[in-house]
């Protein structure tokens, strides 16, 4: 929320991960965006667009950098390795929320609708805190996509998971939300979910996606199905009681296989075989696998979430050093300092 009466700061963060055929072009539009916000007094002048290099394998941090050299409105931070782009997220929120009143995160691809920023822009300065882009066609996605983007919310929402359906990372944050979502520790925090519990006042915003201009999607099915794990499980233990439903049912109808099997015996109308033993071994096996895995997975969790290793390492940052001459407005986390090189 911002101070009605006054112009906040605003800062974009754009998540890079090899984007060098595409960041040109979003460059330019978002630098057009924030030069209206600008004119119009809607946005502080010296408001930032940053954008943060996932440990880029192409030339993406060197057009940072020069884009930097052409126009001060332009910021980098760039990670030392690739961390992924909840990472990236986390790393330009929590860098720019110390001198940033307003901070809108959105991908580098502008597959999001980019003027949708104005309407962000205008809901924060009516008292929102959080504005949420979600899109309102999926037809330009395919028919596998759309079917398990719609069956993931389901599964979500029947865990009890308060998600915003067919919203991704497009979307505004005042200060005050950026600072809460700061004091979630995890190591790998499913931001999507943990952004709607937060509980300050939020809005929807609707736009249709649009194709890639260039470049490819850095979003293959491997890491989607990361990524809908890790909303599974980092909200909920329902996977870990629906074993043990499942645990119990089995044994259920173990007990009424034994009760059939000794009435056969007593008749004496008992079939030797082995086609059932095998497809009770088998079943069973398979079953007892999964459900060692599901607990490993929460197990493994705890192990890593137990280290406390930092989310990422900031290689090179552009943001901080052009506000030297500016006292933040937040303090840093003692967690989050381990971060920041």
């Amino acid at each position: 929320m911002i101070n009605k009466g006054t112009t906040p700061r605003l800062t974009l963060v754009v998540p890079c991960y090899n984007e060098e055929p595409m960041l040109p072009t979003s460059a330019q539009v978002l630098r057009d965006i924030m030069q209206k916000l600008i004119t119009h007094r809607q946005i502080t002048a010296d408001s930032k667009i940053l954008f943060v290099d996932d440990g880029s394998k192409d030339q993406t941090w060197g057009l940072i950098t020069q884009l930097r050299q052409e126009d001060k409105l332009f910021t980098g931070l760039k990670f030392s390795r690739n961390y992924g782009q909840e990472a990236a997220l986390m790393a330009g929120m929590q860098v720019a929320h110390r001198y940033a009143d307003l901070i809108i995160t959105i991908d580098a691809d502008l597959q999001d609708d980019p003027q949708l920023i104005f309407g962000m822009v205008k809901q924060a300065q009516a008292g929102i805190d959080i504005v949420y882009g979600v899109r309102n066609d999926r037809s330009t996605d395919t028919w596998f996509k759309r079917t398990t983007a719609q069956s993931f919310y389901w599964v979500m929402r029947k865990m009890g998971v308060d998600l915003v359906p067919n919203h991704s990372d497009f979307r505004l944050m005042s200060r005050r939300a950026v600072t809460a979502l700061m004091q979630y520790r995890e190591t790998s925090p499913f931001i999507r979910g943990i952004i709607p519990q937060l509980g300050f006042p939020s809005k929807q915003l609707y736009y249709k996606r649009q194709p890639r201009q260039a470049g490819a999607s850095k979003y293959p099915l491997r890491k989607m199905i990361r990524f809908a794990l890790d909303g599974l499980l980092s909200f909920s233990i329902a996977p870990i009681r629906a074993v043990l439903y499942a645990g119990i049912v089995i044994c259920g109808g173990a007990l009424a296989m034994l009760l059939w099997i000794l009435i056969q015996h007593v008749r004496g109308a008992v079939v030797t075989g082995w086609s059932s033993i095998m497809l009770s071994l088998w079943f069973l096996g398979g079953f007892q696998l999964v459900a060692i895995s599901i607990i490993g997975e929460y197990v493994g969790r705890t192990f890593t979430e137990a280290k406390r290793r930092p989310r990422f390492i900031i290689q090179t940052d552009t943001y901080t050093p052009a506000f030297s001459n500016t006292k933040p407005a937040v303090a840093e986390f003692h967690f989050d300092q381990q971060s920041i090189r």
